[in-house]
């Protein structure tokens, strides 16, 4: 019986001894947040957002991160989440992963119910607050570790009722003849065409070499090996020079081709007749299947001419506002105009109006070395400059070439004021776009 006594007081020791064991465990291995735990990949500086429907559901951003540390081996959850004061005391989760290794990614559609929650609303631009919070357990836990803020610049384009039926496509032109790989602003766009399954971008290109890549991503990418004309998933790149070109992709059998196209202004009412420079190159308004053209013109005539070259040319034979090939010169007089050219109908409108332009050290010694370089308004408040040559020095925008209106940036903070202060720039090519509606602006160094 004492036998049994003792081997039952040793079992009693034993259990209170791995119980004790157990206990000490627990307190010395108390998960904690260790090391850096942030954002892994590059964002881009503004992210276009089509009122189309029919891109809803393609991605829109990727949100990349490295996986949390805790100190402990334990399963750790990951949510994106949004902050529309910026501070996260009203965070909405708006995904969530339970694996690092696979990035959060948030669909066009997604990112436009943000927007309108933050107040923002087509047409204009806007910021989106993001983070990631990672950890164990369950979303109760009060154990856990945040990256630091992203935020997201966004632009809702506008929806076109009754307009021409195109559409912005999901395909781009990304690459070093267009936008530095993706450094310099977003892909060039293709639009839909009459034809299914046929794309149409019209880009003004600088050497060097391109490549077709679907949302900004590389997930989905064309080019051609072999240079024989045919589209490769993961291809070589493509060998592009200098110029504006209209490319057209079938992606019904991945045949393309690139072909030099630009209309433009000609005449002693601009450029002496192509002796003083090359002609006024008109921009794709997809949302009107029109070309238009913002410029200074002086006293004399003009006429319009494909690739700065006589073999294409339209004027207006008896002055009715229609378009012939080879038709009468059109008798124009100083000042600034808005122009579209109509190919579908023949047609064209010349319009008085405010020409926003570059002036400054960086481009024209303040208007002493000549004009400024001029915007065209091609959509609703949205302005673009292609692959203007820049100089060290600093810019400002101006309206109709007087200092009455002219815009600059005060603060640095990628919004323009009235009045503010110049944009310092450095020699190189340069696509400019600015927004009226929200006084946003983009300097891309293309080259």
């Amino acid at each position: 019986m004492k036998k049994y006594i003792k081997l039952l007081a040793i079992l009693l020791v034993s259990a209170f001894g791995f119980t004790s064991c157990e206990e000490d465990n627990e307190l010395i291995f108390t998960a904690a947040p260790q090391g850096e735990f942030t954002f892994t990949n590059t964002f881009l500086p503004e992210y276009i957002l089509p009122a189309e429907n029919s891109t809803d559901d393609n991605i829109g951003v990727v949100f990349s991160f490295n996986a949390a540390d805790f100190g402990v081996q334990t399963n750790i959850s990951y949510e994106l989440q949004s902050s529309i004061l910026g501070d996260f005391t009203d965070a909405t989760v708006v995904a969530s992963s339970s694996n690092a290794n696979n990035p959060i990614e948030v669909t066009i559609g997604n990112l436009k119910v943000l927007a309108e929650a933050y107040g923002i609303m087509a047409p204009s631009s806007g910021t989106l607050n993001f983070r990631i919070r990672a950890f164990p357990g369950d979303s109760s836990s009060t154990t856990e570790s945040f990256t630091p803020t992203q935020t997201i610049t966004v632009t809702l384009l506008e929806a076109v009722t009754g307009g021409s039926g195109i559409e912005v496509s999901t395909w781009g032109i990304v690459g070093s003849g267009y936008n530095d790989w993706g450094n310099a602003g977003l892909d060039g766009v293709f639009y839909t065409t009459s034809t299914e399954g046929v794309i149409v971008a019209y880009a003004n290109l600088v050497d060097g070499e391109i490549k077709f890549r679907e949302n900004n991503d590389w997930a989905s990418n064309l080019g051609d090996t072999g240079a024989d004309g045919i589209l490769e998933a993961n291809g070589d790149n493509i060998v592009v020079t200098a110029g504006s070109y209209k490319i057209t992709i079938n992606t019904n059998d991945n045949t393309y081709t690139i072909e030099a196209f630009s209309w433009g202004i000609v005449g002693s009412g601009y450029n002496d007749w192509g002796n003083a420079g090359p002609d006024a190159k008109f921009f794709y308004d997809y949302t009107t299947d029109t070309f238009k053209v913002s410029v200074k013109l002086v006293d004399g005539e003009i006429k319009f001419r494909l690739n700065n070259d006589w073999g294409n040319n339209l004027g207006d034979t008896g002055a009715d506002g229609t378009l012939e090939a080879n038709g009468d010169n059109l008798a124009v007089t100083a000042g600034f105009y808005d122009l579209t050219l109509d190919l579908n109908n023949n047609i064209y409108t010349i319009e008085s109006g405010d020409v926003w332009g570059i002036v400054g050290s960086g481009y024209n010694d303040w208007g002493n070395g000549g004009s400024d370089y001029s915007f065209t308004k091609v959509t609703t408040d949205v302005y673009v400059a292609e692959v203007v040559t820049l100089l060290d020095g600093e810019i400002k925008f101006r309206l109709n070439e007087d200092w009455g209106s002219n815009l600059g940036d005060t603060g640095a903070d990628g919004t323009l004021d009235a009045d503010g202060d110049n944009l310092a720039v450095t020699a190189g090519k340069y696509r400019i776009t600015f927004n009226t509606s929200d006084n946003s602006y983009f300097l891309n160094k293309v080259q």
